[in-house]
């Protein structure tokens, strides 16, 4: 009885590293497959929408933040030395999302920075929801194919050489 525990426990074992090994094999070509969650959101200064579909062969920066965020405020001079340093880099596209805040406090908050990346808003926050945010800020990186490759949950510091290395890493893919 015990040696058929033993063996029943074995084969089971070997068969969750089995089933373990297989999924994430398929998890990365499914994300690849997949890409990134639609967005649905909307220029704040020209009201024209975002098709991510159409980003594709792009490196795409989303960032959900609000003004009344310290940890958001944080990391917002960064943003703005990474929008201003990739400007003019065709292969690299940024959108900032409001999350649950007044868009004209936010454009206020903004200006008094003088702060000039992009700002969209959530149509009824259904981005947020397919992005999984959590609370802000948090920032996704999408590659050119249009899979997400990486998420960051609170502040970074975007103007970091960390943080110029991957994006530059995905710019160079």
């Amino acid at each position: 009885m015990k040696r058929l525990g033993w063996v029943t426990g074995m084969l089971f074992f070997a068969g969750l590293i089995v089933f373990f090994v297989s999924c994430s094999d398929n998890k990365s070509k499914v994300a690849e497959e997949i890409g990134a969650p639609k967005l649905d959101v909307r220029d704040a200064r020209t009201g024209q929408t975002i098709d991510i579909s159409q980003l594709k062969g792009k490196v795409v920066f989303v960032n959900f933040w609000a003004s009344w965020c310290m940890p958001c405020k944080e990391e917002m001079p960064s943003i703005e030395a990474l929008h201003r340093g990739l400007l003019k880099n065709d292969s690299f596209f940024m959108i900032t999302i409001l999350y649950k805040d007044d868009v004209k406090t936010a454009t206020d908050y903004m200006h008094a920075y003088s702060y000039t990346f992009p700002l969209f808003t959530d149509n009824d926050g259904v981005s947020a929801k397919r992005y999984g945010v959590t609370g802000v800020p948090e920032t996704y990186l999408i590659d050119k194919k249009g899979a997400l490759r990486k998420r960051v949950i609170g502040p970074a510091d975007w103007n970091s050489s960390e943080a110029k290395a991957l994006i530059d890493s995905l710019l160079s893919e």
